[in-house]
């Protein structure tokens, strides 16, 4: 039988899916403006990062990984795949290791799709992890270099910066992507 009197608890639900959506509409904002400003920063602290992109299939941009250990170490960051400039998908990057290692850095990640395939076998998995489902190569390209004088041969490549340009001897092996609905 329906009840005509007022329920209070039906108005709460509505008002928080009202919030929700504006915190995911929000969140998702959010991740594209710091998205665009690691791009901007890739662009104009790599020489040739401008002219790099625009040649590529599609490039997954993680403008925030916070990596810290003492012992036992975690990264995380969250970011954005771009396909002609465009947000296609949402990812989380998370790793995990065992190991003398103590402290924190903040690095941005920005990994370049040179082929078709390897943008499409990464689109379409249901979680991908460095190493397992794919082999991304990491540029190790001095600041001083300029990045599209390379010959890629890797259908995958990353560029590892941070507050001082492009860093080396970085290893992504093991980091684990996975979809996010922000």
């Amino acid at each position: 039988m329906y009840n005509k009197k007022f329920n209070p608890m039906i108005l709460l639900v509505l008002i928080s899916l009202l919030f929700t959506q504006q915190s995911l509409a929000s969140a998702a904002s959010v991740i594209d403006a710091e998205v665009d400003a690691a791009i901007k920063k890739f662009e104009t602290e790599v020489k040739g990062g401008t002219n790099f992109l625009p040649k590529v299939k599609g490039y997954l941009v993680f403008p925030s990984i916070i990596q810290a250990g003492f012992i036992i170490g975690g990264k995380y960051g969250k970011g954005a795949l771009r396909v002609d400039g465009v947000t296609k998908h949402y990812y989380s990057l998370t790793a995990a290791s065992v190991g003398y290692q103590i402290g924190a850095q903040k690095q941005s990640i920005l990994i370049a799709f040179i082929s078709e395939d390897a943008l499409n076998n990464f689109i379409n998995s249901n979680g991908w992890e460095a190493g397992v489902d794919g082999t991304i190569a990491v540029s190790d390209w001095g600041k001083s270099g300029d990045i599209t004088s390379i010959s890629y041969e890797k259908p995958i490549i990353a560029f590892i910066y941070g507050e001082k340009g492009l860093m080396a001897s970085v290893s992504i092996a093991g980091t684990k992507f996975q979809k996010i609905v922000p």
